[in-house]
């Protein structure tokens, strides 16, 4: 029994590193796609990753299935608050989403990565849909 929960154990930590391992060659090639100013200016931004939205979080008001998230202050305020900002990507949904399809599960990402990379850059949930990034 030990084993077998071992086993388990690696397998599902082979899986979070390959699925962070796409995570990552998708986020780098979004970053090497977009014009030089945006791009010098996204790339200073950090990505995280995590499984899914922490207690912590989902007692703020984040649901257990969200797939990213923009935290502290955009490009414009950046400089007024002192709380750096980042993005977190919640690995565990989105390959849900994907229903464990790597083809959709990295189309997932970059949408996610560039609807949250938009909320650092101002943008609010409409202007968002309106580019097909909801």
């Amino acid at each position: 029994m030990a084993e077998e929960k071992l086993v388990q154990n690696l397998f599902v930590n082979l899986d979070w590193e390959k699925l962070c391992e796409l995570a990552t060659a998708e986020v780098e090639k979004v970053l090497s796609e977009l014009p030089r100013s945006l791009r010098e200016q996204a790339m200073k931004l950090p990505v995280t990753f995590e499984r899914q939205p922490n207690v912590d979080l989902q007692a703020d008001g984040i649901e257990a299935d969200t797939l990213g998230l923009f935290v502290g202050p955009d490009f414009a305020d950046e400089e007024h608050v002192p709380m750096p900002p980042q993005i977190i990507l919640f690995l565990e949904n989105i390959w849900d989403v994907a229903e464990t399809d790597e083809k959709i599960f990295r189309d997932e990402v970059r949408t996610t990565f560039l609807h949250e990379l938009g909320h650092y850059l101002g943008l609010e949930e409409d202007d968002l849909t309106e580019r097909g990034l909801e």
